[in-house]
């Protein structure tokens, strides 16, 4: 399970969101500088609202390079292999799999039993959740996860997106 989000932790989610984060059970992911790059969110929202995006990217440099891959097409081109390499369609309905059984180890929500995220098992629809995952759960879990965080590369190497108690950069 996901080590609970502290204070200084919070305010960090904070600066990377731009606006308080939402009904996060904890952080799921540290980028190598020390800061969450990834937590893991309720499967209900404190407002009752079912929420099936169980890990979140939070570290806004990571999310804008990836918001370039999607604008370059990279979605679509993913879904078209899915079609074509029945290895990998396997690998990603692994994944799915793995994404709902750690989501209900947090919570049972009925309302989304069977739903993942990012468009898993068959499509793709947001590499930000499959980015999310693969960090969250580690290499080998999440093929296209996998490839995101290759073409991302170091996107921390610059120093933190957030200094501790900062804004964003």
């Amino acid at each position: 399970m996901s080590p609970p989000l502290t204070g200084s932790d919070g305010d960090i989610v904070e600066a990377q969101l731009g606006r308080p984060p939402r009904s996060v059970h904890g952080v799921a992911h540290r980028c190598p500088c020390g800061n969450p790059d990834v937590v893991a969110t309720e499967p209900r929202l404190d407002d009752g609202t079912p929420f099936p995006t169980t890990f979140y990217l939070t570290c806004p440099r990571a999310a804008s390079l990836i918001g370039t891959l999607e604008a370059s097409g990279l979605m679509r081109e993913m879904t078209e292999r899915l079609a074509s390499d029945p290895d990998l369609a396997a690998a990603y309905v692994r994944a799915h799999e793995g994404y709902l059984a750690h989501r209900e180890a947090i919570a049972d929500v009925p309302e989304i039993r069977g739903v993942s995220a990012g468009g898993m098992p068959t499509r793709v629809k947001c590499l930000h959740v499959l980015a999310a995952h693969a960090l969250a759960q580690g290499r080998g879990v999440n093929p296209l996860g996998d490839e995101v965080l290759d073409r991302l590369g170091e996107f921390w190497a610059t120093g933190p997106c957030v200094p501790p108690g900062g804004e964003a950069r």
